[in-house]
């Protein structure tokens, strides 16, 4: 596949969100500890922010942690929170002088109160930022987003704040954790899996999913402009005939 110049796209895709696949199998094909790969995977994170503030991309979702990884061994998950801390620590900074506005969506009420604050203060110190806005999916299922927002606007129906009749998509939309950014125009899944697995299933409707075989440790900004590439090659009918 062509690969095209950042100069040469006609535009970036508003949106672009990223299921980071293939950590794990990256660490067992060279004999390392699968937290090898998740810290590989944690600098294919910065990779893939650098690459789309290059290309001009306005949103960066990515998805970190879902709702099912507490399934995972006890001590492939303490790596994998400890890891979330150091990223906190270590990357929101430069983030903040990058100019990227960073915020968090997944139910945080689980999650240990010292990575709540961080979350907090990466959200609250770059608020105000008007590049990339870079989301970060942590104990979030889409399932449980859309559940949580059902529940709200039966709240308000019953509480009268919500007429039945008035409840349009636009409306529901309000109540879900992405309500102040647009639908993903593109979603990467790599390692090759070709599955949602529970992401953004209510904004990704219309959205063009690529799946690419690139363990998401060797992720570039060469998969990002192929991805890009194919993109633009799609014909988004949104449900109306072509030609």
């Amino acid at each position: 596949m062509q690969v095209l110049d950042s100069k040469q796209f006609a535009a970036a895709p508003t949106h672009v969100a990223i299921i980071m696949d293939g950590n794990g199998r990256w660490a067992k094909a060279r004999g390392l500890p699968r937290l090898a790969g998740h810290q590989r995977g944690a600098e294919a994170v910065r990779v893939a922010v650098e690459s789309c503030r290059e290309l001009e991309v306005g949103y960066l979702t990515l998805y970190a942690f879902s709702s099912e990884n507490w399934k995972r061994p006890p001590s492939e998950v303490d790596d994998l929170m400890a890891l979330l801390r150091h990223y906190l620590r270590r990357e929101i900074s430069e983030l903040h002088g990058n100019n990227v506005r960073v915020r968090f969506i997944g139910d945080h009420v689980p999650l240990a109160g010292d990575i709540k604050s961080l979350i907090a203060e990466a959200e609250t110190k770059t608020a105000a930022n008007t590049g990339l806005t870079l989301t970060i999916a942590i104990n979030y299922g889409s399932h449980n987003e859309i559940l949580s927002a059902c529940k709200k606007v039966a709240k308000g129906v019953e509480d009268g704040s919500l007429e039945p009749d008035s409840i349009t998509e636009e409306v529901f939309e309000r109540f879900l954790d992405t309500a102040d950014i647009p639908p993903p125009d593109l979603l990467i899944r790599t390692s090759g899996e070709q599955r949602l697995s529970n992401f953004l299933l209510w904004q990704l409707a219309y959205s063009e999913l690529i799946f690419m075989d690139t363990l998401w440790p060797d992720f570039t900004k060469r998969n990002l402009e192929e991805a890009i590439n194919e993109f633009h090659g799609r014909d988004r009918r949104y449900g109306a005939r072509s030609g």
